[in-house]
C-alpha cells in the first residue's frame, strides 16, 4: 500500500494516452518475483513451493487468497492448484492467506485498459502490459471486477506444478530413483513398483530442496478436474447451516459494538444518550467519527441501545431530494463534463442531420447492495499492532486504513479473511472496518466485535451510481444505421478512489460499460459519449458495475430502433455485429429458445446482448401478460467467457445473475429524502421472490480468446431482454427502472 501512495496520479490515467509503463518502474522491479510470505514462521519439517503451497506431515494448506463472497472462488483456485498437483477434493485444506503483494491481480490490467476486449493491436497488448507492470510493482490485491479466475488460471496451475515437480525431486531422494522414472497421483508420488509415498511424508524432505521452476503444465486432454462438474466445497456446510461467515466469529474476551452514524455522509453536531446508558447490557456509550458506538455484552442489546440515542445530524453534502439528483444527471450533458469520446463510426452528425431521428431517454436508479450478512468486523488494537476478522475484497487497502486509525504500519495489522456472506461489491468498503478499529483503539486490548444492525447496512450503503442515457438513432431500409447514445453518470470509481485516499482516476470507463463496448461494429455510424456527472450521493461498484445500467440504455433503444425499421431484433443484431464470439453466443440463444416460433396469446419475447468484463452474454426472456400483471416464464441464457473450470458453478453463477438482474430491474432503487436513503429494509428493496422465478436455461461457449469470469456478466442482459419482452407482449415500452413503477409483476 505504501508503494501505491508513492505512485504518482499520472498512474492513474488509464483512460488516456499517458499510461505509465514498464520502463517507469524499471525492467528489474517489474520481473522481480515477489517475496514468498509463506515463509514466514515456516516450521522446521514444513515445506512451501510458492506462495499457494504449503505441506507439513499431517496437511496440505492450498492458499485461496481471493476473497470468497459467495461466488465460489475458493473452490475455483483450489481446483487450479489440484489439478496441477495431483490432488483429489477431500485431500487438503484451504486458507486465505496472509495479505501480500504476491497475490497481486494481474487482471485487473485488461479490465483497467480502455480498448475493446476484442483489440489485439500493439497499442492495447503495450496498455495491457503496462498496467500489468504497475499492478505487480504496487503489489495490488483485490477481489473484483470478475477477474479471479482470469488471473488465477496460468498462475495457480504453475504454483501446483512447481509443487508437483519438487515434490518428485524430493521422493528421487529418498528413494534413489530417478525424477522422470516417477510419477504422482491422488497425494503421492508414486514409484515405477507402485510403492506410493504420500505428500505429507515428503514434505521434511521438500523443505530442504530449492523449488523446481522449469514446469510444463498439463494438456487439457489430461484434466481431471478443471472443466468436470465437481461439489464446491462450501456446498454441504452452507446447506446444512454449519458454514461460518465473519458475524459468527468469536474471539476470547470480545466486547460487542454497534454504530449509528449521519445517514447523511456527514458529522454529528450532538447527541443524548442518557435513556441507552441505563439499558440492560450497556457497557458504554461512545463518540466516533460523524457518529456513535454502543458497547454491551451481545449485538441485540446493542442495537436496541443505539436506537434509543436521539441525535442531531449534520444536513447532507449532497441534494437532499432524489428530483434534485435526476435534476442534476440532466444537466450534466454539456460539453465541459463531458469525460471521453468512447467510440466514433463514421459520422453521427451528418447522418442524423440527414435523416428522421428517432429519440429515446432510459434511466437507471442508485441501487443498494443489500446482501444478506450485515458488515461487521472483529478488531483488537495493542501497543504492537492490529488483528482484524472480517470478509473483505481489498486486504491492502484494509490494512492502510486499520493503520491509519491505529498509527501502526500497515505491516503490523494482521488481516484473517473470513467467507462473507454476498458483497456484490459492497465489502470493498472500508467504512465498517474503520469504524471498527476506531472503537478498539479506545479500548486497547479488547477484541470489539462490531456488527451494523440492518437498517445501518442500508442507509450506510454506497449504492450503485445513477445514470441517464439519451439515444438519437436513424434508420433506412429496413435497417438500423445510425445510433447516437451519450451516457451521463456520477463516476463509481472517483467516488471510491476519494474514500481510500487515492488519485482518482482519468476517464471512468465504467460510466458507459456495456454501450461504448457493445460489438455492433458493423453500423454505418455509432458515437458513444460519457459525461461525468459531479458527485451526488457517494456510490460504489455494483454487481457489473456501469454494465448493469449500460447494457439497459444501449439494448433498449436498439431493440426501439429494430422495432420502428420492422427488423427482426435477432437477425438485425446478427448483421449489426462485427465480434464473431458474440455472434455465435447470439445465434446460440437463438436456437435455444426456439426464436421465432409462434407465441401463445398474450406472449412476448425480447432478447438482449451485453458484453461487460470481456464476456458476451446473450438472454432471451418470455414473459406472459395476465391479467394481474406481467408473468415471467422463461430465460435462455448463452454465454463465452473462455474455458470453464466448473461447469455446475458456472451455471450457478449465471442463474443469479439472471435473477439478480431481474429482481433489481422489477424492485429496487435507492431514493434520497432530506439526504437520507428511504429504503432501510428489505421490505422496500425485494429482490425477485422464489414464486416469481422463472425457469433459466443455460448453455456455455468456449471461443472467447482468453480465459474470463463469469460472476457479473449475466446481469446487465437481464433488464433490456425483459423489458424487449415486455413490449413485445404488451407495446409498452420501459425506459426507467424500478419497472414495478409503471407495471404489475405477479
Amino acid at each position: 500500500m505504501g508503494t501505491l501512495r508513492k505512485v504518482g496520479r499520472r498512474a492513474f490515467l488509464i483512460g488516456s494516452a499517458a499510461i505509465a509503463g514498464g520502463v517507469a518502474f524499471g525492467t528489474f522491479m517489474v520481473a522481480r518475483p515477489h517475496a514468498n510470505p509463506l515463509e514466514d514462521g515456516l516450521a522446521e519439517d514444513e515445506a512451501t513451493f510458492n506462495p499457494w503451497v504449503k505441506i507439513s506431515a499431517d496437511r496440505i494448506t492450498l492458499i485461496t487468497p481471493h476473497a470468497d463472497i459467495g461466488q465460489g472462488v475458493v473452490h475455483m483456485q483450489a481446483t487450479l492448484i489440484a489439478e496441477e498437483l495431483d490432488l483429489d477434493h477431500g485431500q487438503f485444506l484451504t486458507e486465505y492467506g496472509p495479505p501480500s503483494p504476491a497475490y497481486y491481480n494481474h487482471a485487473f490490467a485488461a479490465e483497467g485498459a480502455p480498448f475493446l476486449s476484442t483489440d489485439t493491436s500493439l497499442g492495447a497488448e503495450t496498455a495491457r502490459a503496462a498496467l500489468g507492470a504497475f499492478v505487480k510493482v504496487t503489489g495490488l490485491q483485490g477481489t473484483g471486477g470478475s477477474t479471479s479466475t482470469p488471473d488465477s488460471f496460468d498462475k495457480l496451475r504453475q504454483a501446483g506444478a512447481v509443487a508437483r515437480e519438487t515434490l518428485k525431486l524430493a521422493a528421487a531422494e529418498v528413494s534413489g530413483i530417478a525424477v522422470n522414472e516417477l510419477k504422482t497421483e491422488s497425494g503421492a508420488v508414486v514409484l515405477p513398483d507402485g510403492t506410493r509415498l504420500p505428500y505429507t511424508d515428503l514434505a521434511a524432505t521438500a523443505a530442504t530442496l530449492d523449488p523446481v521452476q522449469q514446469v510444463t503444465l498439463r494438456s487439457p486432454d489430461r484434466w481431471r478436474l478443471i472443466g468436470k462438474p465437481s461439489e464446491r466445497r462450501d456446498v454441504v456446510a452452507k446447506s446444512t447451516g454449519r458454514q461460518l461467515y465473519g458475524i459468527d466469529l468469536e474471539v476470547p474476551g470480545m466486547v460487542h459494538a454497534t454504530v449509528r452514524t449521519n445517514p447523511r455522509r456527514a458529522a454529528m453536531l450532538g447527541y443524548d444518550a442518557s435513556a441507552a446508558r441505563d439499558m440492560p447490557g450497556v457497557r458504554d456509550i461512545i463518540e466516533i467519527t460523524n457518529g456513535i458506538a454502543v458497547l454491551a455484552d451481545n449485538t441485540w442489546r446493542a442495537f436496541q441501545a443505539a436506537r434509543a440515542v436521539e441525535i442531531d445530524w449534520a444536513p447532507a453534502p449532497y441534494p437532499p431530494e432524489q428530483a434534485d439528483h435526476w435534476a442534476e444527471v440532466a444537466r450534466s450533458f454539456t460539453e465541459d463534463r463531458l469525460d471521453r469520446l468512447w467510440r466514433d463510426i463514421g459520422d453521427a452528425g451528418a447522418a442524423l442531420s440527414a435523416a428522421e431521428v428517432i429519440e429515446a431517454e432510459y434511466r437507471t436508479p442508485y441501487v443498494a447492495h443489500q446482501p444478506l450478512e450485515p458488515l461487521n468486523a472483529i478488531v483488537r488494537v495493542t501497543d504492537d499492532g492490529a488483528e482484524v476478522w472480517t470478509g473483505h475484497q481489498t486486504p491492502g487497502f484494509l490494512q492502510q486504513v486499520v493503520a491509519d486509525v491505529t498509527g501502526h504500519e500497515p505491516d503490523a495489522v494482521v488481516f484473517h479473511n473470513q467467507h462473507s456472506g454476498g458483497s456484490f461489491g459492497h465489502r470493498l468498503e472500508l467504512d465498517f472496518v474503520r469504524q471498527a478499529a476506531e472503537i478498539a483503539t479506545r479500548l486497547s486490548g479488547t477484541p470489539i466485535k462490531m456488527t451494523y444492525a440492518r437498517e445501518e447496512d442500508f442507509v450506510q450503503d454506497f449504492p450503485r451510481h445513477i445514470g441517464m442515457a439519451r439515444g438519437r438513432g436513424a434508420i433506412r431500409d429496413g435497417q438500423v444505421r445510425t445510433i447516437d447514445i451519450q451516457v451521463a453518470a456520477v463516476s463509481a470509481l472517483r467516488s471510491q478512489f476519494r474514500r481510500l485516499g487515492q488519485p482518482s482516476p482519468g476517464p471512468d470507463l465504467q460510466i458507459p460499460a456495456g454501450v461504448w463496448n457493445a460489438p455492433y461494429g458493423n453500423l454505418s455510424d455509432f458515437r458513444v459519449r460519457a459525461y461525468a456527472v459531479p458527485e451526488l450521493a457517494p456510490t460504489s461498484s455494483w454487481r457489473s458495475v456501469g454494465a448493469s445500467s449500460g447494457g439497459f440504455y444501449i439494448e433498449s433503444f436498439l431493440d426501439e430502433l429494430i422495432r420502428a425499421a420492422g427488423a427482426d431484433p435477432i437477425d438485425e443484431r446478427l448483421r449489426l455485429i462485427d465480434s464473431p464470439v458474440a455472434a455465435e453466443v447470439l445465434r446460440t440463444v437463438a436456437e435455444m429458445s426456439d426464436w421465432g416460433a409462434p407465441l401463445g396469446e398474450g406472449k412476448g419475447r425480447g432478447v438482449a446482448l451485453v458484453e461487460s468484463f470481456g464476456v458476451p452474454v446473450a438472454e432471451v426472456v418470455e414473459v406472459t401478460n395476465t391479467p394481474d400483471g406481467i408473468r415471467v416464464d422463461k430465460v435462455w441464457v448463452a454465454a463465452d467467457a473462455g474455458m470453464i473450470v466448473d461447469p455446475v458453478n458456472t451455471e450457478n453463477q449465471i442463474q443469479g445473475g439472471v435473477v439478480w438482474g431481474l429482481g433489481h430491474a422489477i424492485n429496487s432503487e435507492v431514493t434520497y429524502s432530506d439526504g437520507i436513503a428511504q429504503q432501510t429494509n428489505y421490505h422496500a428493496a425485494e429482490g425477485m421472490r422464489l414464486y416469481q422465478t422463472p425457469q433459466i436455461e443455460v448453455r456455455t461457449l468456449t471461443n472467447n480468446r482468453t480465459v474470463r469470469g463469469i460472476g457479473e456478466p449475466p446481469v446487465p442482459p437481464a433488464a433490456p431482454a425483459l423489458a424487449n419482452a415486455i413490449f413485445d407482449a404488451t407495446g409498452q415500452r420501459l425506459r426507467e427502472m424500478p419497472f414495478h413503477n409503471f407495471i404489475r409483476f405477479v
